[in-house]
């Protein structure tokens, strides 16, 4: 297979690797670089579990050529917290109970960090839409929906 020596931005670090050209973010992420919080499931886009943002918005890592992403800003949930500071989301997913196998709630963090950069006060209607692309099997959504709000608010107080 082809190698090609590429620089990703990963958290704010940059990383110089030599890859195959067919291997997708979602594999360098985790099998290069050691992120393993961006979760691998379907891996063809419908599950959500492996959503980071790329220059801000959300996308399925395992869509994405590694390659595809020199050049972005890639963040992923190993780099919301700091240190062992959890970022709100992370929070009030536990505060409000938005976290049973554990398995989408990467994913869904991700895709909320993605709305409240880009709407900071969202209505639930607005967070269900945000959210549309990332499947949980546990729980029926509701923590996870009122968890966001939560963050939201959490995050108007800080700011």
């Amino acid at each position: 297979m082809k190698q090609e020596e590429i620089t990703l931005k990963v958290n704010g670090t940059d990383y110089r690797l030599s890859i195959e050209t067919r291997r997708t973010l979602l594999e360098v992420l985790r099998e290069n670089l050691g992120l393993t919080g961006t979760k691998k499931s379907c891996n063809e886009g419908n599950c959500g579990a492996c959503t980071v943002l790329m220059d801000g918005k959300p996308v399925a890592s395992c869509l994405v050529l590694a390659i595809d992403a020199q050049g972005k800003e890639i963040r992923t949930i190993e780099g919301l917290s700091e240190g062992e500071k959890l970022h709100p989301i992370q929070e009030a997913f536990l505060k409000h109970g938005a976290i049973q196998c554990g398995f989408c709630t990467p994913g869904m963090v991700m895709s909320a960090k993605a709305l409240l950069d880009e709407n900071p006060e969202p209505t639930k209607t607005e967070i269900r839409k945000a959210i549309s692309g990332n499947l949980c099997r546990c729980t029926g959504y509701q923590h996870i929906v009122d968890s966001i709000a939560a963050a939201s608010k959490m995050m108007q107080k800080k700011s």
